[in-house]
């Protein structure tokens, strides 16, 4: 992997530069390599933006040699989210078990790794500086839209399945989907775990990996060409050994 050698240093956007070089990265992630579009999408200057942004905190981490942008993570508070008029993935799921929880929410969006540095440590060095963020805000209940790649349903039977089937969100947290695609797709008798967890997003894994669930049913979102999942991470219920693993992932770099 390209980030062996490699120093990385995690900070949340400061100005226009900074979330340029942000949505930059969206634009190769999502729209080049995806087949992403949208109605704020601009070819021109190469920037995949929406009406949130203006609203969120941006976090992104960048490898100190050269300082480029290769990691990135939007945060939005609930305190944000009132701003804004909502919160991003409310167009997706209905959110009323979260919001009726009075609970305090992070919504965690548009997460992508330029992909020479995927499968190495800069997806710990941005889980690690959300840490921080999460305890700095007192953040109890974490959660977001993740993307599998692509709208056929049928190539993603089986990871859909494993989810719903093993991961499915306490009743109480549990956000439906509003355009209700059902994840129970294959018997489990003939579902190969092994291989539907290696299909799923690394995004997805850490959200599991450190105690995420999912919510009921995915979305399709044609537009953006991808099949979204709603993620889930209640800080309450991580084991003492998900705590460790999720506040000491810099040390691992």
């Amino acid at each position: 992997m390209a980030d062996s050698p490699t120093e990385f240093t995690v900070s949340l956007a400061r100005d226009e530069a900074d979330l340029r070089d942000a949505q930059a990265l969206r634009y190769q992630v999502f729209v080049e390599e995806m087949g992403a579009d949208g109605a704020l999408v601009d070819h021109q200057q190469g920037l995949e933006t929406d009406r949130f942004d203006a609203f969120c905190d941006h976090m992104i981490i960048r490898e100190t040699a050269q300082g480029r942008a290769i990691g990135i993570y939007r945060l939005m508070r609930s305190d944000q989210a009132q701003q804004a008029g909502g919160f991003y993935s409310e167009d997706e799921y209905d959110l009323g078990p979260l919001l009726s929880s009075k609970r305090r929410l992070l919504e965690l969006g548009r997460s992508c790794l330029h992909p020479d540095f995927r499968g190495g440590k800069a997806l710990f060095y941005l889980w690690s500086g959300l840490n921080d963020y999460v305890a700095e805000h007192d953040i109890e209940v974490l959660f977001g839209t993740a993307s599998f790649a692509g709208t056929e349903l049928q190539s993603l039977a089986g990871p859909l399945t494993v989810l719903h089937q093993d991961y499915l969100a306490p009743e109480a947290l549990r956000c439906r989907s509003r355009r209700y695609q059902a994840m129970d797709l294959v018997p489990p008798s003939a579902v190969d775990r092994k291989r539907a967890m290696v299909e799923c997003p690394a995004l997805i894994k850490a959200y599991l990996r450190l105690g995420g669930t999912v919510g009921d049913g995915a979305f399709v979102d044609h537009e953006f060409n991808t099949t979204d999942v709603m993620m889930i991470l209640d800080t309450a219920r991580m084991t003492t050994r998900q705590k460790r693993f999720y506040s000491t992932t810099k040390a691992r770099g």
